[in-house]
């Protein structure tokens, strides 16, 4: 293990992957906040768009989605065969930069092109930044999961911003603009990598820079061990890609739910419907320290808080928030609109959930994954992403058959029952991790540790 200057008792090198991928999220999120408003709107607007129906628009942004994180999986073989994580970071920058520059182009061929560089960009970096992150920690080090924790902020905060300027320079100047908007955000990542990449020395590095014993253990078999865990991250991968699919109705049906069904009149001014998209980002920065504090407290008491049960009480507490917009669709349908307080309550269950499972199962994935996998695994879990989010796309086109009521109570009891079945065969599962989430025996020290420490608040 490298030894790193620490800050607040974390590797300064987690702060500069905090600030790169914040960057690219300001970037995706943005981008991702008026996507679907662009392909919807008419062509003959002031403000023009695609002018596709709803059902059109939801496969294009569903595939979109799909693809940005399926493209993971080459982005993660390509760190662990060739360039390392490092390396595959900087490139997916750069490939992001040109994405979203070309995105900013007024022409359909433009549009395709840039979605294409956008899709390679985040394959490259997305996967091996995350692996970056639980590479900064050793084995058993208690510290990983607060350091995910920290990272995962990062991700949000660009998260809030990106959708707040993005989508108000793309609705109200130009969706062009919007898109422009997001690619001087990954610039300015990109700029943080390139400039902090002192920091990261000794980690990331590419198969070729190992020593001759870090490449013996790279060619080492899998074991047993090896083989039990990579089973349970397979249904890991599972649940996560029940939790996107239904999550990640936010950027298709709830963003157009938003923009059409909801009465956004705030003091006599329209809010934007794209910033609907900030709220779950701005109650993960709200929420997240007092959330992990809580799961780091009950882990210290010795009670059960595996990556398996966090991830099934996510789902559930995610799945449960479905039912304020079971409410919104019953209040439209009595009233021709719908309040704005029933997305901020759903999105406020759907971001209590995500805490409880995504972070966790980020660092479960660094934890199970042999070390000569631990990018192509990652690539893997993004992937199971992809396929929520393209399962997402199918669920809100199936609501303007079934009825978005339907739809909605619908996905709360499938969370509920599934969450349910996951938690009755919890100590079966845990069995195939091996004790991967025990922790070390003695920690190593930690300066300043109370500045930066999951607390209580």
């Amino acid at each position: 293990m490298n030894k790193q200057k620490e800050l607040f008792g974390h590797p300064v090198a987690l702060y500069v992957l905090f600030f790169t991928e914040m960057w690219e999220r300001f970037s995706y999120y943005g981008m991702r906040a008026i996507l679907i408003l662009f392909l919807v709107a008419k062509a003959d607007e002031v403000n023009p768009g695609f002018g596709l129906s709803h059902s059109d628009a939801k496969q294009i942004y569903g595939l979109y989605t799909f693809l940005v994180y399926l493209s993971s999986i080459p982005g993660g073989i390509l760190a662990d065969k060739l360039l390392g994580q490092k390396k595959a970071v900087f490139l997916g920058g750069v490939l992001l930069v040109i994405g979203h520059s070309v995105l900013a182009i007024q022409a359909p061929a433009a549009f395709y092109t840039g979605i294409a560089f956008i899709i390679a960009g985040v394959g490259c970096l997305k996967p091996n930044i995350s692996s970056m992150v639980g590479s900064l920690y050793p084995k058993g080090d208690e510290r990983r999961d607060k350091g995910f924790s920290i990272f995962y902020i990062g991700i949000n905060v660009g998260g809030f911003l990106g959708p707040l300027l993005v989508g108000y320079f793309g609705e109200t100047y130009g969706w062009h603009y919007g898109f422009g908007l997001a690619g001087i955000g990954m610039v300015l990542g990109l700029i943080t990598f390139w400039f902090s990449k002192q920091y990261l020395a000794g980690f990331g590095e590419s198969i070729k820079s190992l020593s001759a014993a870090e490449k013996a253990e790279q060619d080492k078999p899998l074991t047993a061990i090896d083989r039990d865990r990579i089973m349970v991250m397979l249904l890991a991968f599972l649940m996560i890609i029940v939790f996107w699919g239904a999550f990640e109705q936010a950027g298709g049906l709830m963003n157009l739910y938003a923009s059409e069904k909801t009465d956004r009149s705030l003091l006599g001014w329209t809010v934007p419907a794209s910033w609907f998209q900030s709220v779950n980002s701005f109650f993960i920065m709200m929420l997240g320290v007092p959330i992990a504090a809580f799961w780091y407290n009950w882990k210290m008491k010795g009670r059960e808080s595996s990556a398996i049960l966090k991830m099934a009480l996510g789902i559930f507490i995610m799945g449960a928030g479905f039912i304020f917009m079971g409410q919104a669709s019953m209040q439209y349908a009595a009233n021709g609109s719908s309040a704005m307080y029933w997305l901020v309550l759903a999105y406020l269950f759907h971001t209590t959930g995500e805490l409880c499972a995504s972070p966790v199962a980020l660092s479960y994935v660094t934890k199970l994954a042999p070390p000569k996998y631990a990018s192509i695994m990652m690539g893997l879990y993004f992937a199971a992403t992809g396929l929520g989010n393209y399962l997402a796309s199918w669920v809100g086109i199936w609501s303007e058959k079934q009825g978005e009521k339907e739809i909605f109570f619908g996905i709360t009891i499938f969370c509920t029952i599934f969450a349910g079945l996951v938690i009755l065969f919890l100590k079966q599962l845990k069995k195939l991790s091996h004790g991967a989430e025990d922790l070390l025996k003695e920690q190593p020290p930690m300066a300043n540790t109370d500045q930066i420490e999951i607390k209580p608040v």
